[in-house]
């Protein structure tokens, strides 16, 4: 028995296996709402233990992409019903990834153009991190994101706040539970960087302040819907102004101590392979385990081969699969049978319709 194929008991739900399929944005909704296409995709791919849904923005003010459907709205949340509603009766289950990309926005995205908020005013720096918007030519495309505010210290209670009106939504659209992104340098990391945070009020300096805006909103959405429908994602060394990176160990065990202590459904690491290299490899992994006992996922250029080692090794509990499951809507029957994977069209990967979403082949039909 492959253990990947086995089922998994995540905080009292079981998983029909170990596969998770990792969020990823595919910007095909230009109203922001999803629809009977989103369903579709969603519905393919249902044979996953867990999906955890493209990130959605909370309120419009947490938009970085074009063509993102989010959570703010009655109409979004009916839409989402659809979506949840065919991955159930496929025998799935699903998680809403919760998204505010704080500073890597774009006026044209903001409400009244104003400036992104951030923890700071500090412009990006990295050229990797960019907005996806609709250019002044109509067309689409990737811009360097305008220059962020940092918000005022009353602010960050409002955006806490739009984290438990978004997760609110999600139960009414049928999500089983919720993951909070932080990670991949949005909103909750440019608090959790020192390099970006320059805060001198109680959201800065020390570990403990720049963690608690993360915090504070777990424990508001952990209210609304119970720790066990509660996950977290981060991304220890994928950030952007880590010069100074004596800080990550520092804060990164801090808050694995403290989710402990909240006792949520799970951790989701995502490894930005460094180099090609894992950044997350076996020894951060087995630190990372020792602060926080519960369930452990990890995403990042992950192969079969490498899901199977490290959960039969404990070190982490399940693998998260991305690009794969772009190309191969029955990714664990291909797996079950030794079936060749698929790679996915990288040019289809963003915007455009069906092509590339939802028209690729299965090549096995029978449910594991």
């Amino acid at each position: 028995m492959k253990t990947l194929l086995e089922k998994y008991d995540l905080s009292g739900r079981e998983l029909r296996n170990h596969f998770v399929m990792a969020p990823m944005t595919r910007a095909r909704r230009p109203d922001n709402v999803p629809n009977e296409e989103t369903a579709v995709y969603y519905r393919q791919r249902a044979s996953a233990g867990l999906i955890i849904s493209e990130g959605l923005p909370v309120s419009p003010e947490a938009q970085g992409y074009i063509a993102v459907p989010g959570i703010w709205t009655d109409e979004q949340v009916a839409g989402w019903t659809i979506v949840t509603d065919a991955v159930h009766e496929a025998g799935g289950t699903m998680f809403a990834q919760l998204w505010h990309v704080g500073r890597i926005s774009h006026t044209s995205l903001q409400p009244n153009g104003q400036s992104p908020v951030s923890s700071s005013a500090k412009p990006i720096a990295n050229p990797k991190f960019q907005a996806f918007i609709y250019k002044e030519d109509g067309s689409e495309g990737r811009v360097d994101p305008s220059a962020p505010r940092s918000l005022e210290t009353d602010e960050v209670a409002r955006v806490t706040s739009d984290f438990r009106h978004a997760a609110r939504n999600a139960s009414s659209a049928g999500f089983d539970g919720v993951e909070l992104h932080a990670a991949n340098n949005y909103l909750f990391e440019q608090f959790l960087n020192p390099v970006m945070n320059d805060r001198t009020d109680r959201y800065g300096g020390s570990v403990e302040n720049r963690a608690r805006f993360a915090l504070e909103t777990i424990d508001a959405v952990v209210e609304e819907l119970g720790a066990d429908r509660v996950g977290i994602r981060l991304s220890p060394h994928n950030q952007d102004d880590t010069a100074q990176n004596g800080w990550i160990e520092e804060t990164y065990n801090y808050l694995a101590d403290e989710l402990a202590k909240r006792r949520i459904a799970y951790i989701h690491l995502n490894d930005s392979r460094i180099g090609g290299n894992p950044s997350l490899d076996d020894a951060f992994l087995k630190s990372f385990g020792a602060h926080f006992p519960g369930t452990i996922i990890l995403a990042g250029a992950m192969t079969f081969e490498r899901g199977e080692q490290l959960v039969q090794s404990g070190l982490i509990d399940l693998p998260a699969f991305g690009q794969p499951f772009i190309a191969n809507p029955d990714l664990v029957e291909r797996y079950r049978d030794d079936v060749v994977v698929a790679k996915p069209d990288r040019d289809t990967f963003y915007g455009g319709g069906s092509k590339g979403y939802t028209d690729y082949p299965r090549a096995v039909h029978d449910d594991v």
